[in-house]
């Protein structure tokens, strides 16, 4: 009996030194993967937090325990209660990109629209912005979808208009992009070398604070720009060529997307003004664009075969768009330039959209589908609407897409006359004279009203010639040729 139990003794000496020698070879191999996690955690519950130490390696038996209670706290609509759960999960597991991606969305989307105040929905919004780009990537740098949803919450959730307090994001990230990027346009040279203080401290604010470097900023801006770094839509583009340069091959279409389509973004409103009248930032179109956004694309459709032809058609209404804003912005030779291209690229016919045998045709047929209709009612409307758009930006000093606006009702006007020969119909067909049509709407638009700026009135009034009292009630004897764009200054 002694001797058996002098041999199980043996075994088991040897089965633990052969298992301390297994042991160590599993810890290098966890290391060198990026698997080992030692960090304690903090602010759990005294029995969350014992167990873990206790159990060790059994973490992702409680991860996965909290996850299902995770999932149904959300499911009930307890948001809040959720996150707390979440922030232990990725404590205890964090490579499991799957609550990172959650905990984010969560905070951005869910929890922030609990809030009325919008204020208090941006600090939700950047806390989830925060989460994926400070601490996610620090633990999963190579996780496409980690990089896709951190550009998707800055192209959607605060570029995009679906939240009522979108403008108070833009409005704040502008702010404090332009601390650290002064107009939105880097000075690469004293990033990299600064010279002064101030240089020096905004530099280290921009890695430190958001993760922006440098020598990447440059890269995106040489590749698709000079792009505006005050927007949110930028740094979209920004974090996915971050990923594709991070991720593998087979992980690289969904980021790709998250440029090229920022890029339609920037293109349609990637240029900041600031309305002096309401006192805040306002974007426009930023019609430098369409090559860099161009080739964005095609960028794509090269990188992905197998996508191409989505990416492609993708490609082709961008171009048909882009033609249309060059033409309403008075662009006449970029337009027909494009429209050139659009049609050496994709054909000519029913199948493209384009199926009108001249830009003019083109750009009309784009405004409305109502501009093929004889309504007189409708077609008023139509080019009122597009009068009072030029008159505003004839105040904010945008002066191109202004004239392009006039051109256009101009071309509008002309179309409808001679698709009902009004000069032989009876009046009630007729649409009234464009200087009419003005002074109708420059009536409504300078008439006074607590809620409408006097200072954007006044500024308007100066930029068409008109007399300080236009638009007062009884002092509008002003012949209507006199309402006409003054001279650029």
């Amino acid at each position: 009996m002694n001797g058996r139990k002098a041999i199980y003794a043996l075994v088991l000496v040897a089965a633990l030194v052969a298992s301390s020698f297994i042991q160590g070879s599993l810890t290098r191999q966890r290391e060198t993967l990026g698997l080992t996690r030692t960090a304690v955690i903090s602010n759990a519950p005294p029995v969350l937090a014992f167990t873990t130490v206790a159990l060790g390696g059994f973490r992702g038996l409680i991860a996965n325990a909290l996850w299902i209670r995770t999932t149904q706290l959300q499911e009930e609509g307890k948001y809040f209660e959720a996150v707390q759960l979440a922030d232990w999960i990725t404590t205890l597991q964090p490579h499991f990109n799957q609550v990172w991606l959650y905990q984010a969305w969560n905070m951005a989307y869910n929890i922030s629209v609990k809030f009325p105040n919008p204020e208090d929905r941006w600090l939700w919004v950047q806390r989830g912005i925060e989460l994926l780009r400070d601490q996610g990537l620090v633990y999963n740098p190579n996780q496409a979808l980690m990089y896709r949803e951190l550009a998707w919450l800055f192209q959607h959730k605060m570029g995009a208009n679906l939240d009522d307090a979108h403008w108070l994001y833009k409005t704040e990230w502008a702010k404090a992009m332009e601390e650290v990027i002064p107009g939105g346009k880097p000075d690469y040279a004293e990033l990299f070398k600064p010279t002064t203080p101030e240089t020096k401290a905004r530099a280290e604010r921009l890695v430190t604070k958001y993760k922006l470097e440098p020598a990447m900023m440059k890269k995106v801006d040489d590749t698709y720009g000079p792009l505006e770094w005050r927007l949110p839509e930028t740094h979209a583009i920004y974090w996915g060529m971050v990923g594709v340069e991070n991720c593998s091959a087979q992980d690289k279409m969904p980021l790709r997307r998250t440029i090229f389509q920022p890029m339609l973004t920037a293109f349609h409103r990637g240029k900041i003004i600031t309305n002096r009248f309401a006192k805040r930032i306002e974007v426009v179109p930023n019609l430098n664009m369409v090559t860099n956004a161009s080739r964005a694309y095609e960028d794509s459709i090269r990188a992905e075969p197998e996508q191409a032809d989505h990416i492609a058609r993708a490609h082709r209404n961008f171009i048909k768009d882009a033609v249309y804003f060059l033409y309403t912005n008075n662009k006449t030779k970029e337009a027909e330039y494009w429209f050139r291209r659009v049609q050496q690229l994709y054909g000519f016919g029913p199948q493209v959209g384009l199926t009108n045998a001249t830009l003019d045709e083109y750009a009309l047929s784009r405004v409305q589908e109502d501009i093929n209709e004889t309504s007189r009612d409708r077609q008023t409307a139509i080019l009122q609407g597009m009068l009072s758009q030029a008159f505003y930006n004839y105040a904010m000093g945008e002066e191109d897409q202004a004239q392009g606006l006039e051109r256009m009702v101009q071309k509008i006007h002309a179309n409808y006359a001679s698709r009902t020969d009004y000069g032989k119909s009876v009046e009630r067909v007729q649409l009234p004279a464009i200087s009419e049509l003005k002074r109708n709407v420059l009536l409504e638009m300078l008439r006074p009203d607590p809620e409408v700026s006097a200072e954007f009135q006044s500024a308007l009034r100066a930029r068409l010639g008109l007399p300080a009292n236009f638009g007062v009630p009884d002092t509008n004897a002003v012949p209507s040729s006199s309402v006409q764009p003054a001279p650029r200054p």
